[in-house]
């Protein structure tokens, strides 16, 4: 059988990756699949949109098993209605924050150079941040900025008591150490779950990192409120990035999963990840999960964004996951749209990580 070929993870999926609820006390207990500071509502049925589609895929339609000829149906996860909940719950709580002590959270983003992409992601943070009634405040710093600047500004949140939450928007230019820039960043402000000693402690048993990811947790959180049973499923994360990939595989396991990494070393991925009862793919590279590598009844969270060409489109191009959203639909029980999907999530997870920090920084319950 042929193996795919696929990078770990590309610009645009580490790009759009932000930033999941702390895992102790203060903020959030996997296992009991809610966050204290928030208190997450039950499932809405309603949000699960049933689809029948027809592929047009640029894979050989012989590829696809037999079963997959018949027309069937898949749930869209809607992770844009989700996000809005979440939204929702974090105004309530910085509303009665603000009522009671009087403190407001802040987050700050230090954004360098001029990408595109970048800069609508810093964007959409900022807008994110005025609409759950968190102060933003915003640092951009020239592409030929040093590395010294940057850790200038780094050092002045850590400093500054309104600021709970920082983040630094990757990706960072090619003569900065993003390493050492993203360690300098106080873990007690890390909002991104970037800093070696959250992943560090997220990988252990026993020990409870103060963030997560903020995409990776959006993930777990989507599989939460559709009611997605991970206990003793089998899991195949494709991807081994430390944004997406890695803390996604660490929390499926701490969910008591049994999990598979795919990477661009596997050989033949698609027979692992046809084995799979949830499936997380962040690779970048667009439409590779192909409809023969789903399992009958699988989940599939796709959190790839991916540009392809389109005529039809005045932009001139679409953006598609790294899943063939089509082929997946015919065999999937539930699969995630892009966008729509993850991508809300993730800013609705970084939220949720700054009100966490204020409320732990001020003892707030």
């Amino acid at each position: 059988m042929a193996t795919a070929m696929f990078t770990d993870c590309s610009t645009s999926t580490t790009a759009a990756a932000a930033r999941f609820l702390p895992l102790n006390r203060d903020a959030v207990v996997l296992h009991s699949r809610r966050s204290v500071p928030l208190r997450f509502g039950p499932i809405n049925s309603s949000l699960l949109r049933t689809t029948v589609t027809k592929c047009h895929a640029s894979a050989s339609p012989s590829v696809l098993p037999a079963a997959m000829a018949a027309e069937t149906s898949a749930k869209i996860i809607d992770g844009k209605s989700i996000a809005k909940q979440i939204r929702d719950e974090i105004s309530a709580e910085i509303s009665r924050m603000k009522d009671n002590i009087g403190v407001v959270p802040g987050l700050a983003v230090i954004l360098v150079g001029d990408r595109k992409d970048s800069a609508t992601y810093v964007r959409n943070k900022k807008k994110a941040c005025e609409s759950v009634g968190i102060n933003s405040y915003e640092v951009h710093l020239p592409e030929d900025s040093t590395e010294q600047e940057v850790l200038k500004h780094i050092s002045g949140f850590n400093d500054d008591p309104s600021v709970h939450g920082i983040l630094v928007q990757l990706p960072l230019p090619s003569h900065m150490n993003e390493q050492n820039i993203l360690n300098s960043v106080c873990i007690e402000k890390d909002v991104d779950g970037f800093h070696p000693l959250n992943i560090g402690r997220l990988a252990m048993c026993g020990r409870e990192p103060l963030f997560v990811p903020c995409t990776p947790k959006g993930c777990i959180e989507l599989l939460h409120r559709y009611g997605v049973p991970i206990e003793g499923k089998r899991a195949v994360v494709i991807g081994r990035s430390n944004i997406v990939g890695t803390p996604a595989a660490l929390l499926l396991q701490r969910e008591d999963a049994t999990v598979s990494v795919v990477h661009s070393r596997t050989k033949n991925p698609e027979v692992i990840t046809r084995q799979a009862d949830i499936i997380i793919s962040a690779v970048g590279q667009p439409n590779m999960v192909r409809g023969s590598w789903i399992k009958p009844g699988a989940v599939v969270i796709d959190v790839g964004i991916n540009p392809v060409e389109d005529a039809k489109s005045a932009r001139g191009y679409r953006l598609v996951g790294d899943v063939c959203h089509e082929e997946a639909c015919k065999t999937a029980s539930a699969v995630t749209p892009v966008p729509g999907g993850v991508g809300p999530m993730t800013i609705a997870m970084l939220l949720s990580n700054t009100l966490t920090s204020a409320k732990r920084m001020h003892n707030f319950k």
